[in-house]
């Protein structure tokens, strides 16, 4: 698997891989995180525009996508029932979409994460079970309660040190 930075030629592509992990988000009893409207078409033209938006791909084409940021993420100012592991830089991902065709999608971009921070945030929404234990098992500390377009979302973060 290879990384790269999205291009605006690849919308149709991202917004087929959004589509189908809304599918399974909502298959699998997470109805309320994204929906069937999020994200929407004119944010991932924004993330690819600021060069966050970043594709998970082999041979056969694209299977993932993320967003990466490494500016302040204004929701995190806040935490409630907990504190983060430090006050040091780092980045957020964001996001984090596979099309079901291949494993490991969310390591290899952690992975990759980890190549340009020693510390990275992410959350999730509490129904989100699957993200909850593939943020788990690949190091990551559960740190408290972050709130998202005003939902509750469990805060992660892993750190070198």
């Amino acid at each position: 698997m290879h990384i790269r930075k999205a291009k605006h030629e690849d919308i149709t592509a991202i917004m087929e891989i959004y589509r189908t992990a809304q599918d399974f988000m909502i298959a699998s009893g997470n109805p309320n995180q994204w929906g069937r409207s999020y994200p929407g078409k004119d944010l991932i033209t924004d993330d690819i525009t600021n060069q966050a938006c970043y594709l998970i791909f082999d041979d056969d084409g694209i299977h993932g996508v993320f967003a990466l940021f490494d500016t302040i993420e204004p929701s995190y100012q806040h935490i409630e029932n907990g504190q983060w592991l430090n006050d040091e830089a780092y980045v957020t991902v964001h996001r984090i979409a596979s099309d079901g065709k291949v494993h490991g999608i969310f390591k290899c971009a952690i992975d990759y994460c980890k190549t340009v921070s020693n510390n990275i945030r992410i959350d999730t929404h509490k129904d989100n079970l699957i993200m909850q234990k593939q943020i788990e098992k690949n190091g990551f500390k559960k740190c408290g309660i972050i709130h998202v377009r005003k939902s509750p979302r469990i805060a992660y973060q892993w750190s070198r040190y």
